[in-house]
């Protein structure tokens, strides 16, 4: 291994170092950290937490209030709310984690190929811009009428609204870096578009991508709540944090449980990413602030 070899890693550990102290020493980062882990945890460890599912029904206790045996109460079937709340987060940081996911991976490959060649930006944007004029949820519904209504629909549905937002970021950033000398020096040495494209540009876009992906991991949770709720998400008795507030607006004033707990749940979850988001984007970006 070469001076210059060893140099360059040993550059790179310092920066991830600097980096991840600056992560410890954000509040917001710490606490939004913290938030999203803690709810993560419960959803994955449901099944430990609630073995006995969250469709099993106690009939003889509905609508009942929150005591020892049912620590959230239960609903009109007299299934336990926390059981199904535990189950409604998994079913949110699913639907919400592999939207972000598609919608980061399209929206990258379309915005890098849309800030890169002007005939592809010319198409992708428009694209882009017709799809961003309908708002989200107007969008995500119209959607949904023409598919089932069952988690993979959703997930689709979600990817078609929130990847032309990835890919503006993506293609904003492109048209910035593409402009930089290094660029310029790579081409001119012979390199190939697609090395210019996935080995130089797009290591240099991520930041800002991935900013976005955590803010588009948060809105689509509350984005398919919404759905739920209307009746056009998740079909019950699957639990989502949205209908199980579908299921508590007819008895809201006399189970109040069933109300302040999945919105308890649903705002954490979002306030947590939303956070975690910022730490994220402070790391990245230190000049936002």
């Amino acid at each position: 291994m070469n001076e210059k070899t060893k140099i360059s890693r040993q550059a790179i550990k310092e920066n991830r170092r600097i980096k991840l102290l600056s992560f410890l020493h954000s509040k917001t980062a710490v606490i939004g950290f913290l938030i999203t882990a803690v709810m993560i945890l419960l959803a994955l460890l449901a099944p430990v937490l609630a073995p006995e599912g969250p469709y099993v029904n106690d009939a003889a206790n509905r609508l009942k209030a929150p005591s020892a045996l049912y620590i959230m109460g239960t609903d009109k079937l007299g299934r336990s709310v926390w059981v199904r709340i535990l189950y409604g987060i998994r079913i949110s940081l699913i639907v919400g984690g592999v939207t972000t996911i598609v919608s980061m991976v399209l929206g990258t490959i379309f915005g890098i190929l849309a800030g890169y060649f002007q005939v592809m930006d010319t198409i992708v944007m428009r694209i882009c811009e017709s799809l961003a004029a309908i708002p989200p949820i107007l969008m995500a519904i119209a959607l949904m009428s023409a598919f089932s209504s069952d988690m993979k629909s959703v997930i689709i549905a979600m990817c078609i609204v929130y990847t032309p937002v990835i890919a503006r970021v993506a293609r904003a950033s492109t048209l910035s870096v593409k402009e930089m000398t290094y660029i310029e020096a790579i081409k001119s040495q012979g390199a190939g578009t697609l090395t210019v494209l996935f080995s130089h540009i797009l290591p240099n876009i991520l930041s800002p991508v991935i900013v976005q992906g955590t803010y588009t991991f948060a809105i689509a949770i509350i984005l398919e709540a919404a759905l739920s709720f209307l009746g056009a998400g998740i079909p019950a008795p699957i639990p989502s944090l949205g209908n199980i507030l579908y299921e508590a607006k007819g008895v809201i004033f006399n189970s109040w449980w069933m109300t302040i707990f999945p919105s308890i749940a649903m705002v954490l979850l979002a306030v947590g990413i939303n956070l975690l988001g910022d730490g994220i984007r402070d790391v990245l970006d230190p000049t936002s602030n």
